[in-house]
């Protein structure tokens, strides 16, 4: 079993003619994922990697498609999304970064309460190692496994992901949530999924500062999760009330602070790296 996206999953691509698009498409294919088609208004005939373009998402219901990834800049994003959810598009990935809140608002919004899936905004998307990916996470650095992973970081996900390879742990999914204060999924979400998944055995949680995404999901483990979890949070030097890279990393009136999420992971016997390179150290007192 897989999360989100397996081996069989039809993805489109919304802005495949474009640079990213085009590119991360083809890092795709070449990684294994089905890339059925694309979108590009007023570009419709043209062939991206051998992938068909269309000018619009109904024309692409031809080939079933099951997942997008929306390339497209920002100003577009809202109605990008929308037109892939109001086609039945079931999984909506944005790669895009700086998406205006209240669209990303309206966006999450909308598809909570109609059964859609939205990762992201602003993060690097999901893979599943030996069978898809929809994203720009490097395609060398995986190695099919046992270990989940979900991250606000794309790249320490990659650090981190590079360094479980290397010390032996295999991933089962590898899923950046997204930097921007409002995403899609958040941990609790993707917790839940990774304990219901028969091909994930242990989950590795990259947070940071800001918001209360970590508190919450540290809440959710203790009263849900029967596999080991290890984390790591990043911005433990951070300012208090200064903004750091992403729009979530945030700390106010004392809310967010990097030791208020070690605390929490502490408290629900989640084992907390100091260093992205010390996941691997601090997966092996936990799980085999």
């Amino acid at each position: 079993m897989s999360v989100i996206i397996d081996e069989n999953t039809k993805i489109i691509v919304q802005g495949i003619t474009g640079h990213q698009g085009s590119f991360h498409s083809g890092e795709m294919i070449k990684f294994g994922a089905k890339v059925v088609a694309g979108v590009t208004p007023g570009k419709g005939g043209m062939k991206v990697h051998n992938v068909p373009v269309y000018d619009t998402v109904e024309e692409t219901l031809v080939h079933e498609p099951e997942a997008t990834m929306i390339t497209v800049p920002a100003p577009f994003v809202k109605d990008a999304a929308f037109e892939a959810m109001y086609n039945g598009i079931r999984v909506v990935y944005i790669l895009t970064e700086k998406v205006p809140l209240h669209d990303a608002l309206d966006i999450v919004t909308y598809a909570r309460s109609h059964g859609h899936m939205v990762i992201g905004p602003n993060g690097p998307g999901i893979t599943v190692p030996g069978k898809t990916k929809m994203g720009i996470m490097p395609n060398h650095i995986f190695k099919k496994g046992t270990v989940a992973v979900a991250s606000r970081s794309g790249t320490l996900t990659y650090e981190i992901v590079n360094a479980l390879t290397l010390n032996g742990y295999g991933q089962s999914t590898v899923i950046g949530l997204g930097g921007d204060r409002i995403t899609g999924l958040n941990f609790v979400d993707i917790l839940e999924l990774f304990e219901k998944d028969e091909d994930t055995e242990a989950i590795v949680l990259v947070g940071e500062i800001g918001g209360t995404a970590e508190e919450e999901a540290a809440e959710y483990i203790k009263k849900n999760v029967s596999k080991p979890v290890v984390a790591y949070i990043a911005g433990r030097s951070a300012p208090p009330g200064k903004r750091m890279g992403h729009a979530g990393a945030i700390i106010t009136r004392g809310k967010g602070t990097a030791e208020s999420k070690i605390k929490a992971f502490n408290e629900a016997g989640v084992p907390v790296a100091e260093f992205p390179w010390e996941i691997p150290q601090a997966l092996k007192k936990v799980y085999k």
